[in-house]
């Protein structure tokens, strides 16, 4: 898809967001805004990045949003035009309105409808997907005016379940790529609490965010969206991954699970984090893989207690002691916790005297 764009899911839903928030704040029709297909390997982010644009509307406009996802690949044509029946005098067909077009028309609500797998459903599916990604009908039935359109499906060289999508369609929609980025990935995985040794491990090797191989004939592979499922692993079974292993390893792969089992024992040897942030811890660990669990755990306990600035305070003391580049990489992540979480830190003397001392660092990519 070398003439389609690449976006990361961090920009795709900042840039998306902000305009479909000036365009609704504007009061400018959503109809002239193009639909929009996001292309991308399976697990990258996708339906994700559609719940996160929904989100921003919502805090951008003060308007309800409803996500309504339809997994196109489990439709029919006739599940989308709806069943047809006799009229009351029984001389014409009408067609009861399918489930997902009953939306809320009001003012203050802003509808999405999702087309998920439209790249995977067979082509009478995607030819009924016409009419409503450019005349926003089918057949009698109309989307209402406060719809957004967006539609995702994986690429045919993605060796997924995937038909050539035909020109006609091609052609009413607006194309983006969405790319796997771990910069991008971890600052979502923070604000949404991804468990802190998943957070840990994919810090130090950032590579394994995504193994997806479409040459590979694998079940289990490391994509976000199964890094995802184990930390909901993890925090079932209370975060012990040698009892999670095997679940572990059915969602990202063996190899992958032994590697992850195995830079977990540095655990056990690391300074009491509690401690770090009453400000009685003064160990710092000297090997590279304990500080990436240790500034894990940092950030997931800072998340748990982030209005405790007190806390927050003795961490940062403590964190100003650690390795540069790992203090930098700390600090960064603390600024993900939510959004405005900076200017929270900023009301504090040892955050702005950390900011003066290394604050020219940030730009770099925290590791």
């Amino acid at each position: 898809m070398s003439n389609v764009p690449s976006v990361t899911v961090e920009k795709l839903v900042t840039d998306l967001s902000q305009t479909y928030v000036n365009i609704i704040n504007s009061n400018i029709p959503i109809k002239n805004f193009p639909s929009v297909m996001l292309w991308g390997a399976p697990g990258v982010g996708k339906s994700q990045a559609v719940r996160q644009i929904a989100k921003e509307i919502e805090r951008g406009t003060s308007k309800k949003t409803v996500v309504t996802d339809v997994r196109l690949l489990l439709f029919n044509p006739i599940d989308l035009r709806g069943i047809p029946t006799a009229n009351q005098d029984k001389t014409l067909a009408i067609w009861l309105k399918p489930q997902i077009f009953q939306m809320d028309e009001s003012d203050n609500v802003v509808n999405v409808l999702f087309l998920d797998e439209i790249s995977a459903a067979p082509q009478s599916v995607q030819a009924a997907a016409y009419q409503i990604t450019l005349d926003r009908v089918v057949g009698e039935h109309r989307l209402p005016d406060n719809c957004i359109v967006i539609a995702a499906g994986n690429r045919v060289t993605d060796k997924s379940v995937a038909y050539k999508m035909p020109k006609a369609l091609a052609n009413r929609l607006m194309h983006l790529q969405v790319e796997g980025s771990f910069i991008s990935w971890k600052k979502w995985a923070i604000e949404k609490g991804i468990n802190d040794k998943v957070l840990g491990f994919l810090t130090f090797r950032r590579n394994y965010l995504s193994a997806f191989d479409a040459t590979n004939d694998d079940l289990a592979f490391a994509t976000p969206r199964s890094w995802e499922m184990v930390s909901n692993v993890l925090n079932a079974v209370g975060s012990s991954i040698d009892k999670a292993y095997c679940f572990i390893a059915g969602l990202v792969g063996e190899g992958i699970a032994i590697e992850f089992r195995s830079w977990a024992n540095v655990y056990k040897d690391l300074p009491d984090v509690e401690k770090i942030f009453n400000g009685t811890e003064k160990t710092i660990p000297t090997k590279t893989d304990a500080i990436y669990a240790l500034t894990a755990s940092m950030v997931a306990y800072a998340r748990e207690h982030k209005t405790q600035l007190d806390k927050i305070r003795n961490s940062i003391v403590y964190a100003n002691k650690l390795p540069p580049d790992f203090s930098v990489m700390l600090l960064k992540d603390y600024m993900s916790i939510e959004k405005g979480y900076r200017e929270k830190l900023l009301a504090l003397p040892e955050f702005t005297r950390w900011l003066a001392d290394k604050g020219r660092l940030l730009s770099g990519d925290g590791r």
